[in-house]
C-alpha cells in the first residue's frame, strides 16, 4: 500500500486519525466482541468505549458480583495492549502501585522496578478498599499520564486509562474516594443486576468453559491510537461549548459543590466520542445530553438529602436551554 492511496481505501485521515466511519466500525466491533462475555449491558460497554476513546477514565461502582471486573477484562482484551491489575486492600501501599527504587548489589545503583500503573488498561479492582494515601497514588497518572516516584517523574504509555471498580456495600470496610480523586473520572457508571432472561442467558453461557477464556483482540494498539486522534479532532462548534458552559453552571447554582471546568472538559470529550460512533465529524446538543447523566452527577456535591447530582443534572438538562 502507497502513500497514494485515497484515505477511503487505508481508513486513515489526512489528519493522522482513522475517518469517522471506520471508528465507528471499530467501536461496533469491541461493543459486540464484548457483548460476547457481558449479557445485557450493551449501553453500559457503549459508555466505556466511548470513555476510552475520549481519554477518559471510567469508575464501575455497584454491588458485587454484577461483572463489573468482568466488562473491564473484557474491554481491555478486545484491544491488543498491555494490561494490568492492581487489587486494592487496606495494606496496600502508593509504591505498590506505582513502583519502586530497588538497590542493585551488583550494580551498587538503584533501579527502578514498574508498578502495575505502566500498563494502557489498568484494572482498579474494588479501589474504596485501600485508604485515601494510597487512593491518591493514582492522582498524577490519571490526570498527566505520569508518576513521580523520588523526585524522578516517567511517563505512562499511551494510551493510559484506568477502570476502577468500587464496592458500593460494606461501608464500614470501604474508605470513600476523595472527591479530587472522583473528578478525574470521566464517567461514573452502574451495572445493575441482569432481568431473568438476561440472566439466563449469562449463565447458558458461563456454566462451562468461561467465555473470557476464548475472547479474541479485534483491534491493535496503534489502532486504538489513531481512533483517540480521530475522536480528538472532532468538531465543538461555539454554542455546543456555551451549552455545557451552562450545564456546568446549572449545577454550580444548585449545588453545595458544582461541576468543575474539568468535568465540562471531560463531557465535551466524551460528546466527541459520541459523535464518532454516530457517524458525525461535529458534535450536536443531542451528543452533551447522552453523556451528560454519566459524566456529571458524581461531580456534584448537595447538602439536601433528597436531592443527589444525578437530580440536579436531569434538572440541567430539561430547564437549560439549547440555543
Amino acid at each position: 500500500m502507497t502513500d497514494a492511496t485515497p484515505p477511503s481505501q487505508t481508513g486513515r485521515s489526512t489528519s493522522g486519525g482513522l475517518e469517522v466511519s471506520t471508528v465507528a466500525d471499530l467501536c461496533a466491533d469491541i461493543e459486540s466482541n464484548v457483548a460476547d462475555v457481558i449479557v445485557g449491558h450493551d449501553e453500559a460497554i457503549e459508555h466505556v468505549v466511548t470513555a476510552i476513546l475520549g481519554r477518559g477514565h471510567v469508575l464501575l461502582d455497584d454491588v458485587p458480583g454484577v461483572g463489573k471486573t468482568m466488562l473491564a477484562r473484557s474491554i481491555a482484551t478486545s484491544v491488543d495492549c498491555t494490561f494490568r491489575r492492581v487489587q486494592f486492600t487496606p495494606d496496600l501501599l502508593p509504591a505498590d502501585v506505582t513502583g519502586v527504587n530497588v538497590f542493585n548489589q551488583k550494580t551498587r545503583e538503584f533501579e527502578f522496578q514498574r508498578g502495575p500503573v505502566f500498563g494502557n488498561v489498568v484494572l482498579g479492582d474494588e479501589i474504596n478498599r485501600a485508604p485515601p494515601k494510597t487512593q491518591s497514588a493514582l492522582l498524577e497518572a490519571m490526570e498527566e499520564e505520569q508518576v513521580t516516584v523520588d523526585g524522578t517523574t516517567r511517563e505512562l504509555p499511551d494510551p493510559f486509562t484506568v477502570i476502577a471498580t468500587q464496592n458500593a456495600i460494606e461501608p464500614n470496610r470501604t474508605y470513600d474516594l476523595p472527591f479530587a480523586e472522583l473528578d478525574r473520572f470521566m464517567k461514573k457508571l452502574q451495572l445493575g443486576y441482569p432481568d431473568p432472561e438476561e440472566e439466563a442467558e449469562m449463565l447458558g453461557r458461563t456454566v462451562g468453559h468461561h467465555p473470557i477464556d476464548s475472547l479474541e483482540p479485534v483491534a491493535d494498539l496503534e489502532t486504538l491510537v489513531a481512533a483517540r486522534e480521530t475522536v480528538a479532532n472532532v468538531r465543538v462548534e461555539s454554542p455546543v461549548r456555551e451549552y455545557a458552559t451552562r450545564l456546568a453552571g446549572y449545577t454550580r447554582e444548585h449545588g453545595h459543590i458544582g461541576v468543575s471546568p474539568r468535568g465540562t472538559i471531560s463531557l465535551l470529550r466524551a460528546a466527541q466520542a459520541r459523535a464518532v460512533v454516530n457517524g458525525r465529524e461535529y458534535v450536536l446538543p443531542d451528543d452533551v445530553q447522552a453523556e451528560a447523566v454519566v459524566v456529571l452527577p458524581h461531580r456534584i456535591k448537595t447538602n439536601n438529602r433528597d436531592r443527589d447530582g444525578k437530580t440536579i443534572v436531569e434538572n440541567a438538562l430539561e430547564r437549560v436551554a439549547v440555543e
